[in-house]
């Protein structure tokens, strides 16, 4: 009689050799996973190596992202699916697997009435299918499945290992997936510092514009990037184009603003994705994109002020799904480059207008020179008080000039202005035996141009009263005094010369100085005008203006 072992010795040797089996696979991916770095090469390692442990002919990994399964890694189905190919959650298999969070094992998958195949995959060619939900702390972060190209029945063994693995690379995965997220938000935020820098640095617009472009195109990972600027004059489209497709814009034909995408985009103010535009009608340049080999693009509005200023586009050249994040980073660069775009222009206009203000105040002191030259003519003595008046007035005007042309918002330092006439008119007036002193205080309102010249030719004519009547034959002090209280500028001259004759008239003894300023004052600006006696002696001349002028006047 022949003496045979226990069945159990037998069943406890082949459950050793079975762990031993599991424990060496599972080592090895834990290697694997410990070398990888970024989630793709991490995925790439886990598909590599649990296809080498396990025997089989592919294993793939789908990650869960807005409730789709996207195909993010595989060693037997076509490339081409990867980054592409994707089920919904509780579709095909996989998807069944995920929305039961349980494992299914299948030796014939595609008899299966769950099945579903997975476009540019070429998963036709596999048999037999098992796939696994990977969950992380109660939470699915995606699916592994593994197929072989001949019919498998799987083995407990083969439902367990896959099982521990599938416990091993969850967390691994998700710890991926939480470093590539964080490594991109600090990529983004880098991203639009970077652009923050550059839209507030001194380049000019389409320098900034064309930096902008290629900012964009390496921030989105993609392969080229344009902005399409509305010319609103004239209704066109102006194209900035990253270098890669620069030279193709250069001679096309400007386009009416409301063509194709990009105007699309702005009549909804809303981003437009399109998975080919070979094969989209809304796009006018197929045989660009033929040629250059795009394929998807994403598309979203620049928006400052409520209103649409053109569009921020981003082509790959492969098919591409963008992912809510990147529409709403592209957005963010978008919101960006449109206030660059207003506060350069702006910064365009008021140099423009601040040299304009330079060249008129050139302009208005080169007659004021030609003035004092006619002066000296012996011929003209008998006009030297009225050319006297004219330089002072033309030197008033130039004063505003002189002020704004340095000034950024387009307003007039009133105090300064009536300081700095009311000296000219001094230097220009004072005999060398009067002792007149000036002094100005009160507030510092500012004004737009046009009432601050009207006042600079008033306190002109004031002080040159004062000068020629007030202290024609003695010194004295002149002081002017400023008021604002948020809906007018009060502005007093007040001298401690002679004073008003007794039966002094404005309105009827005015001269011309005076009714220059009754018209400039009361007329032109709304405001009011009077003379009164001082309370020391002298006059005081009071001027009111309105800070809100009727633009009808």
């Amino acid at each position: 009689m022949t003496y045979s072992p226990p069945t159990t010795h037998q069943s406890l040797l082949s459950d050793l050799h079975q762990q031993r089996r599991q424990l060496d696979a599972l080592r090895e991916i834990g290697q694997a996973i410990n070398s990888a770095w970024g989630l793709e090469n991490t995925l790439d390692l886990i598909a590599r190596r649990t296809a080498q442990v396990m025997s089989v002919d592919s294993c793939s990994i789908y990650l869960l992202s807005e409730g789709r399964l996207l195909l993010k890694a595989s060693t037997g189905l076509d490339q081409a699916a990867v980054g592409r190919g994707s089920l919904r959650v509780g579709e095909g298999l996989t998807g069944w697997a995920v929305e039961h969070n349980q494992l299914v094992a299948v030796s014939d998958a595609a008899s299966d009435p769950r099945f579903h195949y997975v476009p540019w995959t070429r998963e036709e060619r596999f048999q037999s299918l098992m796939a696994l939900p990977l969950v992380n702390q109660g939470h699915v972060v995606g699916a592994i499945n593994i197929q072989t190209l001949a019919r498998h029945d799987w083995r407990d063994e083969d439902i367990e290992l896959l099982g521990l693995i599938g416990d091993l690379v969850a967390g691994a995965i998700e710890k991926a997936i939480l470093t590539e997220r964080l490594q991109r938000q600090i990529a983004e935020l880098t991203a639009v510092q970077e652009v923050s820098e550059t839209v507030t640095s001194s380049l000019y617009l389409e320098e900034m514009l064309g930096v902008i472009v290629e900012m964009t195109a390496a921030t989105m990972n993609v392969h080229s990037a344009s902005l399409v600027l509305f010319n609103q004059p004239e209704g066109e489209l102006v194209i900035y184009a990253s270098p890669g497709q620069r030279a193709e814009f250069e001679h096309r034909p400007h386009r009416a603003s409301g063509e194709g995408i990009a105007g699309l985009v702005a009549e909804t103010r809303k981003p437009v994705v399109v998975a080919d535009v070979r094969q989209d009608l809304r796009f006018r340049d197929p045989e660009r994109a033929k040629r250059q080999g795009l394929c998807s693009l994403l598309a979203v509005p620049l928006v400052v002020r409520e209103r649409v200023s053109g569009v921020l586009r981003c082509y790959t050249r492969q098919p591409y799904g963008f992912s809510e994040a990147e529409v709403n980073l592209l957005s963010t660069l978008a919101n960006q480059t449109a206030l660059a775009i207003e506060n350069a222009q702006l910064s365009v206009r008021a140099a423009v207008v601040q040299e304009m203000h330079h060249r008129v105040k050139n302009n208005l002191q080169t007659v004021a020179m030609l003035l004092r030259l006619q002066m000296d003519d012996p011929k003209a003595q008998a006009a030297r008080p009225a050319l006297q008046e004219s330089i002072n007035r033309i030197l008033s005007i130039a004063a505003v000039h002189e002020i704004l042309a340095g000034a950024a918002l387009g307003l007039v330092d009133v105090r300064n202005l009536a300081e700095r006439v009311a000296h000219a008119v001094m230097r220009n007036m004072i005999r060398p035996d009067q002792a007149v002193e000036l002094t100005v205080g009160g507030d510092a309102p500012t004004l737009p141009s046009q009432p601050a010249t009207s006042v600079a030719l008033a306190v002109a004519e004031l002080v040159q009263n004062s000068l020629e009547h007030g202290f024609a034959d003695r010194g004295g002090h002149i002081h002017i005094d400023l008021t604002d209280d948020g809906a007018a500028v009060t502005l007093t001259v007040t001298d401690d010369g002679r004073g008003l004759p007794p039966d002094f008239d404005v309105h009827v003894q005015a001269n011309l100085g005076i009714q220059i300023i009754r018209t400039l004052i009361e007329e032109d600006l709304g405001g009011t005008f009077r003379f009164a006696r001082g309370a020391k002696g002298g006059t005081a001349a009071t001027l009111i203006i309105p800070k809100t002028v009727d633009s009808s006047r």
